[in-house]
């Protein structure tokens, strides 16, 4: 239990209520948000030394403080995104009529830097953690920059559940780029190789050697990733995944639940 269970129980916890702080502070009146970005960033800054620091922290402490740094760099990503401080060059609906790859070039330019910053941290997280033993948090940002990708293109292609009711009103042209249909090409083949990849994971973490920084590492990544996939199957069930942060949304809709 020690082993895996409790790996597990801390990322979905994480997840969860990282998810809710993030919608908590984003729905904060306009004013605060010169301090809220002003904290965020800090703890952005002080989870990139975290990161970097148990790179080198085979026990499972390292593992933890590894995966808690990656999360909360990703929540400071998040929080630039749904205050509307970085998104991209087009800040306009969509175009009645616009399909095909203009429709693709319009939605890559509403969401342009917002991707290079994910992309670009991405980076610096591999940068800072190159040739170390312990790699939980870049694999970890990496997949919630993967799955989160993942994510965009199916929405943007069409899914039948789309989750855009808490979407802050900053940034309420967004869903004009979304699409509702049955079902599109990419889903199947993203929910196969996302199933994998967490197969694999699940592998290395009952491989590992009981009690180790690796076993803690590979479980919660396969938490993180499993969870991804779980967010990916609300967008075709007939199920909503709002009611998970019911206790963080604002009385009146205007914050989208950020992935996490």
């Amino acid at each position: 239990m020690a082993d895996h269970g409790l790996p597990f129980l801390y990322a979905a916890m994480i997840w969860w209520a990282g998810t809710g702080f993030i919608m908590i502070l984003c729905a904060l009146p306009r004013r605060l948000l010169a301090l809220t970005m002003g904290i965020s960033t800090a703890v952005a800054g002080l989870s990139l030394y975290a990161l970097h620091e148990s790179a080198y922290d085979v026990d499972p402490g390292g593992a933890y403080v590894a995966f808690g740094a990656a999360i909360a760099l990703w929540g400071w990503l998040e929080i630039t995104f749904l205050t509307g401080l970085v998104t991209g060059p087009r800040t306009t609906p969509c175009p009645e009529g616009a399909t095909g790859w203009r429709r693709f070039r319009m939605a890559t330019e509403a969401l342009l830097y917002h991707e290079l910053a994910i992309a670009a941290l991405a980076l610096l997280a591999v940068a800072l953690t190159w040739g170390a033993p312990n790699q939980v948090g870049t694999l970890a940002f990496l997949i919630l920059f993967v799955m989160r990708l993942s994510a965009k293109l199916n929405i943007f292609l069409g899914v039948p559940n789309l989750t855009d009711s808490f979407m802050p009103s900053r940034i309420a042209y967004l869903k004009s780029y979304f699409r509702k249909a049955d079902r599109n090409p990419l889903f199947p083949v993203s929910i196969a190789a996302s199933s994998a990849v967490a197969a694999l994971l699940a592998w290395r973490a009952f491989g590992a050697e009981a009690g180790g920084g690796e076993a803690v590492g590979y479980t919660m990544l396969f938490a993180l990733l499993f969870l991804a996939i779980v967010e990916h199957g609300f967008m075709v069930l007939p199920v909503r995944d709002a009611a998970l942060w019911r206790w963080a949304m604002p009385s009146e809709a205007g914050a989208e639940k950020p992935r996490p």
